[in-house]
């Protein structure tokens, strides 16, 4: 049953009518060059759309990426094919068909385009194999100003949308960035300023894609490379990637990119959504296959700056030279193909690094947009749309509004210079020996600022360890120790997927060498940070030198049990998958209990993850409790793609560990069937013990919420937040879905009385990355809720259930009549007519805390 349906029956009262959505004007249909209208795209005030040209299928392909070559002309690419040259329109005027010339130079299937000197490097990803895949440079041979000749500078073995991609000029022009996804192949570099001591590093097996998606692609997985101008020599800058297309350097000088999600593990508890990276010298991202993808709390990896949710990551530039407000100006521009959004999201610095926060500046619906790039000749914004086979055309934006667009200061931002400063000079030392490195990078080891922890213990790894093991063994700072002994771990011990057939035993003088120094470790002395990277570094050393020996694992069982389960999630993921490792005996009783008692289903499935792996301990009682929650998952639960495939291989895992003794006694369970059941079908049950509903106004808990928000009861208040079903499609901190807005920071955006109008009246203000889309049909149907994606044809998918991420309905292109923004929320109304004030007021705190039970409302 749809979540909505599911809902007004469980409410028992009727959703509140709403009106139509006002019409926006059809987009033509059918027809090869079909595009949307600029009428109907939505845009910031003050900023205008103009649909510069319509590109014919037939003869020019889809286009994919924009440049500008020297003297300021637009270079296009076709997907599938090759390249187009012609100047940007005169203000207010369509692009001339017969400006468009073709480049003659024989290349095809570039996505990635960048002009330096006289020349044309190109990014060949080429899905049709007409041409090998890799970096190009194409030239004018014979001065007729045309690009003619093209060299081969570097093939690199790539596939599909998870190839080649973006190249993008150094701040110093001394250099370009290469962009990889994590289906390029790593080539040969000169240098690793990422370590190349990186491996899989899963304490546990890995648990590969459900489907087979990539199982075979380990670490590293996506690269950013920083290539020579000749071509020649390769450096491997930052590694860890999903599958990032393109990128950009701010001001500071510093890079940035938007890298992908996989859709596949929605409402899982290794899902992460898109992000912006804040890419530095020899940084880790964390990308693994599967479940293995490395959560941003690990110290083996950076976090990003801001998280921007579900999507699929194309174009990226600042809006440097944009003749826009000076906040656009300053903002990383960031397109989504499959949702049809354009975001601008507003960097601030924070230490050495940046924070930062995201807003919607253009969307359509749908809109495939590709590529983009800021015009330094008249200051307009130019996209393209295109990809995938779908229909393309080029657009510009501009801005017709009041404020000034002066041109900002290129100067480096005096916030945080300094934090970076010091943060460069520890880089410099990446790659390459120096006797210096190691006292310059020591200090830093200690800084509450991860990206210089980082750079300074990249900066080590780079030295002999003969220089500084003992000093990292010896450490008196708990900081500085366990980024130190992570830094020792990595580049003394080799991960078993690396460790060649004849290779030498794992050092076992070195590992007890190790733990001894982890193990001397406090843990009341140490806050959050430090426990989860002491937890984090055992495992690294377990993974790379072998389970410790039976009177160490003991230690460590006696050191680790008592401190599980811990009050936080992070932890409490570290310390079961880690006393799973060393088979606590404890785990099964623990482990079942917190499976029993934790929230969501993100949460849950991490614990049955590691429990899977469980051989000692275990009694009919927590066997049950486990395959209850099996079955209960594949009934109930719902995620992406590959989620039913993830309960299954868990499950499988499972019962190898179970003795014929226990399945004898099991065997009924066992061979119970999970009993399909619609998400959130125990909130029907929930509120059918209420009794009559109750019509909420806000006029009614307005007033009461300002004066009553003292003393509220979390755990009442995260109960009432489970119960209507807030976490089925709403983030809050790690937890709950990805099909509404992020609600971890609604205490920094809404008042009491703020969250309670959003609830009450959900279509009021639809937040804009949520906007549901309405496509009307031929035959009189329409389908609301969220694009996820668009085929050759110009087909559109559309995920009708936000419950259900892994469902969707098809609209084929040639009986569509029209797609339009809906006016109307996928969020219910009347959530709060079956709940008692108490309740309401409980469940407002929860919201607004963050989650966080020491918050001033639970005083």
């Amino acid at each position: 049953m749809h979540l909505r349906s599911l809902l007004i029956l469980a409410l028992g009262t009727a959703l509140t009518q709403a009106a139509p959505p006002k019409k926006a004007a059809p987009v033509a249909t059918g027809a090869p060059d079909s595009v949307k209208p600029a009428s109907t795209l939505r845009l910031l005030p003050g900023f205008q759309a103009e649909l510069l040209y319509t590109v014919p299928f037939e003869t020019q392909g889809s286009w994919v990426n924009l440049a500008l070559d020297g003297q300021g002309r637009v270079l296009a690419s076709d997907q599938y094919g090759g390249l187009y040259r012609f100047p940007a329109p005169s203000p207010g005027k369509p692009l001339d068909p017969a400006s468009i010339q073709p480049v003659p130079a024989p290349i095809r299937g570039v996505n990635g385009m960048l002009w330096v000197g006289d020349a044309l490097f190109a990014s060949v990803n080429d899905y049709e194999a007409k041409i090998t895949n890799g970096l190009y440079r194409l030239t004018d041979s014979d001065g007729d100003d045309q690009l003619d000749k093209v060299e081969l500078l570097r093939d690199i073995t790539s596939k599909n949308d998870h190839g080649v991609h973006a190249l993008l000029l150094a701040p110093d022009g001394q250099s370009i960035f290469y962009i990889t996804g994590n289906g390029a192949k790593p080539t040969e570099v000169n240098t690793w300023l990422a370590p190349k001591t990186f491996g899989e590093d899963h304490l546990l097996p890995r648990l590969p894609d459900g489907r087979g998606f990539m199982r075979d692609v380990m670490g590293p997985g996506g690269i950013i490379y920083r290539v020579s101008l000749d071509g020649k020599n390769f450096d491997a800058w930052s590694i860890g990637f999903r599958n990032i297309f393109d990128g950009g350097f701010n001001r500071d000088g510093e890079l940035f990119t938007y890298d992908a999600d996989m859709e596949y593990d929605f409402n899982t508890s290794w899902y992460r959504p898109t992000r912006i990276c804040h890419v530095t010298s020899g940084s880790e991202w964390g990308w693994r296959n599967g479940a293995g993808k490395r959560p941003p709390f690990y110290p083996d990896n950076l976090p990003p700056a801001v998280e921007i949710g579900p999507g699929s990551p194309t174009g990226v530039t600042f809006g440097y030279g944009a003749k826009f407000p000076a906040k656009y100006q300053e903002s990383t521009l960031i397109q989504d193909w499959s949702r049809g959004k354009i975001h601008a999201v507003h960097l601030t610095p924070s230490g050495s690094s940046y924070t930062g926060t995201r807003e919607e500046f253009l969307s359509g619906a749908p809109l495939a947009v590709a590529d983009l790039l800021v015009h330094p000749g008249d200051g307009a914004l130019y996209f393209c749309v295109g990809g995938r086979k779908v229909q393309s055309a080029l657009y510009r934006v501009t801005y017709q509004g009041a404020e000034s667009t002066a041109p900002i200061a290129m100067t480096a931002n005096p916030i945080g210079a300094q934090e970076r400063a010091l943060r460069r000079e520890l880089e410099a030392f990446h790659g390459r020996q120096d006797a210096a490195a190691v006292g310059k990078a020591w200090p830093s080891l200690a800084s509450d600022d991860r990206f210089l922890r980082t750079a300074a213990r990249i900066a080590i790894q780079h030295q002999p360890v003969a220089q500084w093991m003992e000093k990292a063994l010896g450490e008196p700072n708990a900081t500085a120790r366990l980024e130190a002994l992570l830094a020792l771990a990595q580049a003394i011990g080799v991960c078993p997927q690396h460790r060649a057939e004849a290779a030498p035993a794992p050092d076992v003088a070195m590992q007890k060498r190790l733990l001894e120094a982890l193990e001397a470790l406090d843990w009341r002395s140490l806050n959050e940070t430090q426990r989860i990277a002491l937890v984090r570094v055992f495992e690294i050393v377990c993974n790379r030198f072998g389970l410790p020996d039976a009177a160490t694992t003991q230690r460590w069982i006696a050191k680790l049990d008592p401190q599980f389960p811990a009050a936080t999630r992070e932890l409490n993921w570290l310390l079961c998958e880690t006393l799973v490792y060393l088979q606590s005996p404890n785990m099964a009783a623990k482990g079942t209990a917190l499976l029993q008692r934790t929230a969501t289903q993100e949460e849950q499935i991490e614990y049955a993850r590691s429990l899977r792996l469980l051989k000692v301990g275990w009694t009919t009682a927590t066997r049950t409790a486990y395959f209850e929650w099996l079955l209960r998952a594949a009934g109930s639960y719902r995620g992406g793609a590959s989620f039913a495939k993830f309960i299954e291989n868990i499950r499988r895992d499972s019962e190898a560990t179970i003795n014929p003794e226990e399945k004898t006694v099991l065997a009924e369970l066992l061979a119970r069937q999970p009993e399909v059941k619609a998400p959130l079908a125990d909130l029907a049950s929930f509120f059918a013990s209420r009794g009559a509903p109750r019509n909420w106004t806000l006029e009614e808990l307005a007033p009461v919420a300002e004066k009553g928000m003292k003393g509220r009861n979390f755990e009442n208040g995260r109960k009432v937040f489970i119960a209507v079903g807030c976490y089925s499609c709403h983030r809050f901190g790690n937890e709950g879905g990805m099909q509404g807005p992020d609600l971890s920071g609604a205490g920094g955006r809404y008042s009491p009385r703020d969250l309670l109008d959003q609830i009450i009246h959900p279509s009021k203000e639809i937040n804009e990355q949520f906007t549901p889309t309405v496509i009307t049909l031929k035959d009189g149907r329409t389908l609301t809720g969220t694009v996820v994606n668009i085929s050759g044809g110009g087909d559109v998918r559309i995920n009708t259930d936000p419950n259900d991420p892994s469902q969707s309905e098809a609209a084929p292109q040639a009986q569509i009549v029209s797609t339009e923004l809906s006016k109307v929320s996928l969020m219910p109304p009347g959530l709060l007519n079956m709940l008692k004030e108490d309740e309401i007021l409980d469940l407002v705190a929860y919201g607004l805390s963050g989650g966080d039970p020491k918050h001033q409302f639970f005083k």
